[in-house]
């Protein structure tokens, strides 16, 4: 998968909720730090910054207020980790702020091997398929707009038969436009 492969998807991701009839749809954009160093993950090698754009659709559940989305993340080093996903989140409201959990999956072009030279040790992902938590808590500056600060983690979470696991996490901002 290329860098061109996934900024492709992500435009038409972003093409395609422009171009999708006037519900209460999201597109989003953000830029994040690659590889911020957390509990969650081990020393990667991986670094830079990353673009993210995504749509969120409609709720498949109104009552449970569930919604799926897509999206795609292009890293600003070469060799970097580029993704593109799917999930579903949620968005809780909490009064002039809000939180907005979100699971899916996510398929990377990161090596399939990769060991660091100074230590030995494994810093591949150790799945072409990642497990995609995240969390994002935010504000609306507008009927229509909303900024939110946001952490993305990927990682096998070791469920696809794989022992190495180091995962990376994205912390950064991005600004959501109801269509």
């Amino acid at each position: 998968m290329t860098r061109t492969l996934l900024a492709a998807a992500a435009s038409a991701a972003a093409l395609f909720a422009v171009a999708a009839p006037a519900h209460a749809g999201e597109i989003y954009g953000g830029v994040y730090a690659h590889g911020v160093d957390t509990p969650f993950t081990l020393d990667s090698g991986e670094g830079g910054m990353d673009l993210q754009a995504g749509y969120r659709f409609d709720p498949i559940l109104p009552v449970a207020r569930i919604e799926p989305y897509v999206f795609g993340s292009v890293n600003s080093r070469e060799g970097g980790t580029d993704f593109v996903g799917v999930g579903v989140g949620r968005k809780f409201d909490l009064g002039s702020v809000y939180v907005r959990p979100g699971v899916g999956l996510v398929v990377h072009n990161a090596p399939n091997l990769r060991v660091d030279p100074a230590t030995g040790v494994r810093t591949d992902l150790g799945s072409r398929v990642l497990f995609e938590p995240e969390i994002a808590v935010g504000i609306a500056v507008a009927p229509r707009v909303s900024v939110e600060a946001s952490w993305v983690h990927i990682s096998n979470a070791r469920l696809f038969n794989s022992q190495q696991n180091p995962g990376i996490d994205m912390i950064g901002l991005r600004a959501n436009l109801k269509i």
